[in-house]
């Protein structure tokens, strides 16, 4: 109905221009709001204040030409211009009706336009360096990517989900160089594992695999790792300096094959165990994109290229600088180090340069709220290759904060002392993983309890929802057991009948399920279309506390079976946006 009045009052503002008013081409957007309060009537514009100036004309007198120059629609009862030129829409009581036929013929498509245009659309999110299993902080970040490429998708953008895997850099090394010393140790070595080496049980896995599949080929003895190797930083030394020693050392006793193919492992281990939780999680990827195919391809040497070219370069102790500083950077950044090693920063200019290059019309990047400090200058560096960085978003994700029995739970990677996105899905389930996930914008913290997570109760809004939808089909199936017949078309012959103010409330509240969807595409806040359905949950259960279905009467039956099947096809296809199930029973 929002698009229906828009394109009405468009189509007037066009008429008034040919007729010779003053209005400007092209015209601005058109934006009809519901009303707050029903005597101001179900829907309200603005545009004739927002016009009137170019117009020549008062506010009010030009709404007033709009209203006469409105096609006549028959879901419109009455059109009055209020105050000093709003415009409101009052609605004949059987439009509200025809929401719930909308609805059921429809089906899976109801709430879906497209207002997105086909406009091409990658949403990158996760990117979790292949370094461990995912933990419960990811999870948010999958949780929320994921709904939000669903709701563009829904609104007609062409979405491409990304993955970008990390898998080239320090922490990679870190990682290859634990996985060795753990199976030196399998081997049968004695020594003092690094402080700042990852220390999680699938190091150990990963380390056993090495030796069922290489036995003591890549043993070496602890006298020849340790030598010379910085003092870790318990025994007063720097524990930075320690392990990057050890992965020098690493290097040079494995020799880049052997070595290469303990990195290899270890990265394919991780990244393999990544790829199934998330598919396990609903989050399913159109590319995995490697960060070593950047130099593979040439594509660093050709980013930094460009910005030598643009002049925003300069080298400075023997590095190659970008100066981001142009741009509003708080300081200058390096991509080449004086010992010639591209930095991460580069890749990344490189990996965003790609993005821009594969034509895109708006990219995603969903980030770690402590990648915050990040986004200037990588925004700083598309200015600079000559691309708009208006057309990145970056949407910041703040962690998950897990509680237990209403104490917090700890955690670190490196330590491996943490809670694993498997583990949480495990005790909770996906449906209430993904749906607390989005309760909350994306820059908010979050508090995941856990037992409310599990129970089943009201309060747990996932399963209020869902219980809304198991309800319906219980009714349903009540109705097989006892013979009754659902005769839709007659229900919606009489759908008049719903004048009860729960029936009148729960398809009011159906008919704005488009309206959620495309303001919580839009504005990328999956909240929105959480927090709706458990509106919608709420007049629901409240209709069914209060009034029989089954009734007698065949007519009234019809009516309102066909808006409590509108209602489980609303649940079901909001829920499915979200990557929650829709069950038939509970």
């Amino acid at each position: 109905m929002k698009h229906h009045l828009e394109s009405l009052i468009s189509q007037a503002l066009g008429n008034l221009r040919k007729e010779g008013v003053p209005l400007p081409d092209p015209l601005p957007a058109v934006e009809v709001d519901r009303t707050r309060a029903k005597e101001h009537g179900d829907f309200a514009c603005n545009i004739a204040l927002s016009l009137a100036k170019a117009a020549g004309v008062k506010p009010r007198a030009l709404a007033e030409r709009i209203v006469a120059a409105l096609s006549p629609s028959e879901q419109i009862a009455r059109i009055e211009v209020a105050g000093p030129g709003f415009i409101n829409f009052y609605l004949r009581p059987d439009a509200l009706h025809d929401v719930v036929n909308s609805i059921l013929s429809q089906g899976f498509n109801y709430g879906r336009s497209m207002v997105g245009a086909g406009r091409r659309v990658q949403v990158e999110f996760v990117s979790a360096n292949p370094t461990g299993p995912l933990h419960v902080g990811h999870g948010r970040g999958a949780a929320y990517g994921a709904t939000v490429a669903n709701l563009l998708d829904a609104v007609g953008f062409k979405v491409h989900r990304e993955y970008y895997v990390n898998d080239a850099g320090r922490q990679m090394d870190i990682l290859a160089t634990s996985v060795w010393l753990r199976y030196l140790e399998r081997c049968g070595e004695t020594f003092q594992f690094p402080s700042n080496g990852y220390k999680g049980e699938y190091v150990y896995d990963i380390a056993e695999t090495l030796r069922q599949k290489r036995g003591d080929a890549y043993r070496q003895p602890s006298s020849m790792v340790f030598p010379g190797i910085p003092a870790d930083e318990p025994q007063g030394g720097d524990k930075e300096k320690h392990i990057d020693a050890l992965i020098g050392r690493a290097k040079q006793l494995l020799g880049s094959q052997r070595y290469g193919e303990v990195f290899d492992l270890g990265l394919q281990v991780i990244l393999d165990d990544i790829r199934q939780d998330l598919e396990e999680f609903g989050v399913v990827y159109d590319q995995w994109f490697s960060e070593r195919s950047l130099t593979q391809n040439g594509l660093v040497d050709r980013a930094i290229e460009r910005l030598k070219q643009s002049g925003h370069v300069y080298t400075r102790e023997g590095a190659l600088w970008f100066r981001s500083t142009d741009y509003g950077d708080e300081k200058d950044r390096v991509i080449v180090r004086e010992n010639g090693q591209k930095t991460y920063f580069a890749s990344d200019i490189a990996y965003h340069m790609d993005k821009f290059d594969r034509n895109f019309d708006r990219v995603i990047d969903v980030w770690g709220a402590d990648h915050h400090g990040y986004v200037p200058r990588i925004k700083a560096a598309l200015a600079a290759l000559g691309d708009d960085p208006a057309k990145l978003d970056v949407l910041l994700v703040q962690f998950a904060i897990l509680y237990r029995g209403g104490e917090r739970v700890q955690m670190s990677t490196r330590s491996g002392e943490f809670v694993t996105l498997r583990e949480l899905r495990r005790e909770v389930g996906n449906d209430a993983a993904r749906f607390f996930y989005v309760l909350r914008k994306c820059e908010q913290h979050m508090d995941f309890d856990l037992d409310l997570a599990k129970s089943e109760s009201a309060d747990n809004p996932v399963y209020y929802v869902q219980y809304a939808h198991a309800r319906v089909c219980s009714v349903f199936k009540q109705m097989k057991e006892k013979g009754i017949a659902h005769d839709r078309e007659n229900g919606d012959r009489h759908l008049s009948r719903l004048s009860e103010e729960h029936e009148k409330g729960l398809i009011g509240r159906l008919a704005r399920y488009p309206e959620v969807v495309e303001a919580a595409a839009l504005a990328h806040e999956p909240h929105q279309l959480a927090h709706f359905l458990r509106e919608v949950a709420y007049d629901f259960h409240t209709y069914y506390n209060s009034h029989t279905f089954l009734v007698e009467e065949p007519n009234l039956r019809d009516a309102r079976l066909n808006l409590i099947e509108a209602t489980r096809q609303v649940i079901a296809n909001g829920l499915g946006l979200l990557g929650v199930s829709a069950p038939q029973s509970m």
